[in-house]
């Protein structure tokens, strides 16, 4: 009796971790700056269909995203910029259709430590004196970038150089994706940032807003000045009504078209990101939620399957409604 008692007691639970693997699981990638969304949205979407499906989320940067991604490894990558036209291939070679999708807007914070009490402004020119490639091993001190600055070291730290807010940063300020000096401290792990930039009164950072809201009592954000304008202070409402320029960019993710046709669970995930009630959860991270417009024509982008990329790189102020109603190329 005890030997049939011992039997069906190890049948049980081997039949519990089956069905606690057996669970339906989404997996998620891709760049550090959408992972806080990613990361709330897989909590708030696994709350609902608890014990059936599962989200997890992986943090290999955008570029290292697109790689798995490319693969075939993963159902959907987040991503700060949209795909490369190499990126794009690889996955061609790979038999990977994508789909490409909205999921909010955010601005890059060029920040400071609150030490800094010369900085009350920086215009987009002057940001690009710190950071071309010609600035390596000439600019060096806070007194070449403007008169009355002090003539102290100049120390930059940045996303790393794998990173989509890399290449935005890069396109926007410098002129040219993926172009800049090379002498500054870069991770693709923004909180290395964060203390970097609140613990040296010399440094310059830059970031997406998110990590700037979480650790605003550690820094200061810098006003931006583009074209003459007067300067702006990043912030959910500037980034939100684009008044924020050239730094408010579109945030993405991938979709794996044979992941959302032939797993209903990732295509009720996909459609679950753009439910009107979730912009609270893009909020609460510290990015601007989509729109009506944009959350109905990306919508219609995922339900019609559309395949490709409206992009050939980098944009700065883009339209998203428009970039999604474009005829995609692969």
């Amino acid at each position: 009796m005890k030997k049939h008692l011992l039997i069906g007691a190890v049948l049980a639970g081997s039949l519990a971790v089956q069905s606690a693997y057996a669970v339906d699981t989404v997996q998620v990638d891709g760049s550090s700056t959408v992972f806080p969304i990613s990361e709330a949205m897989a909590e708030e979407f696994g709350n609902k269909h608890r014990g059936e499906i599962r989200v997890t989320v992986g943090l290999s940067g955008t570029g290292g995203g697109f790689k798995k991604f490319c693969r075939g490894e993963t159902d959907i990558t987040g991503a700060s910029r949209p795909i490369r036209p190499g990126e794009a291939e690889l996955c061609k070679e790979n038999g990977v259709e994508f789909i490409e999708l909205p999921v909010a807007m955010d601005a890059l914070s060029v920040v400071v430590s609150p030490q800094n009490d010369w900085v009350d402004y920086l215009t987009v020119e002057e940001l690009k004196k710190m950071w071309e490639p010609e600035a390596q091993g000439t600019i060096n001190n806070w007194n070449q970038i403007r008169e009355g600055f002090p003539d102290r070291k100049l120390n930059l730290y940045g996303a790393g150089t794998d990173s989509g807010t890399y290449d935005y940063f890069t396109t926007a300020i410098v002129g040219e994706e993926h172009s800049s000096r090379g002498d500054f401290t870069a991770s693709e792990d923004d909180n290395v940032l964060v203390q970097g930039v609140a613990n040296d009164a010399n440094a310059l950072g830059f970031f997406g807003l998110a990590y700037f809201l979480e650790n605003s009592s550690k820094l200061k954000a810098v006003p931006i000045s583009w074209k003459g304008s007067d300067p702006v202070t990043p912030s959910m409402q500037t980034a939100g009504d684009a008044e924020y320029q050239p730094l408010t960019r579109p945030l993405y993710y991938y979709a794996n078209k044979a992941s959302v046709e032939n797993k209903d669970y990732v295509e009720k995930f996909a459609e679950f990101l753009f439910e009107e009630e979730n912009g609270v959860l893009v909020s609460e991270v510290g990015y601007v939620p989509l729109g009506q417009r944009v959350r109905e024509a990306a919508l219609r982008v995922l339900g019609d399957r559309e395949v490709g990329t409206a992009y050939e790189g980098s944009e700065v102020g883009v339209d998203v409604v428009e970039t999604l109603n474009r005829q995609k190329h692969y």
